[in-house]
């Protein structure tokens, strides 16, 4: 399943959004919404990507998390030693928050953020987490101006 997840991830993001996106409904329907929470958390996080609209990407985010917060650390473990529950978390308020900034729900948004930030500390160091750390503080600037444009990394916009 996961292998299945990343050929249709990559394929995303070389430009084929909607097979990439076809191709992970077909996945998220195998699973169904009781399914593996790790293949669900995982499957949400990368069909809200895929949506170039705010409100779309904020149903699948929702759906991230509600399956993290139903995912054991040793199902996460038994993917991959490195990983922690903990980790998945920061990315996903960042997601959450970033929805509800471009909808215009600024306290959602900042409620958000502030949860991104306190789940920070669980990032791993190395690039990844120093993108996610750099997002969270640029999103949180884009919160407190309340700017609703799309960050530069958003799907649809010109990178």
């Amino acid at each position: 399943m996961m292998e299945a997840i990343g050929r249709a991830v990559t394929e995303g993001r070389a430009g084929g959004t909607a097979s990439a996106r076809r191709e992970l409904l077909e996945l998220w329907s195998a699973t169904g919404v009781t399914g593996d929470p790790l293949h669900r958390c995982t499957l949400a996080h990368h069909l809200a990507d895929l949506h170039e609209d705010p409100a779309q990407a904020l149903a699948w985010d929702v759906r991230a998390l509600d399956a993290a917060d139903a995912m054991t650390g040793q199902r996460v473990r038994d993917h991959q030693a490195d990983l922690t529950v903990a980790g998945f978390y920061p990315s996903l308020h960042l997601n959450l928050a970033d929805n509800y900034r471009r909808l215009g729900s600024f306290e959602a948004a900042a409620e958000h953020i502030r949860a991104a930030g306190a789940r920070a500390p669980h990032l791993p160091a190395g690039p990844y987490g120093d993108l996610i750390r750099d997002a969270i503080r640029g999103v949180a600037e884009a919160v407190a101006a309340r700017d609703r444009a799309p960050r530069p990394s958003a799907p649809g916009s010109p990178a």
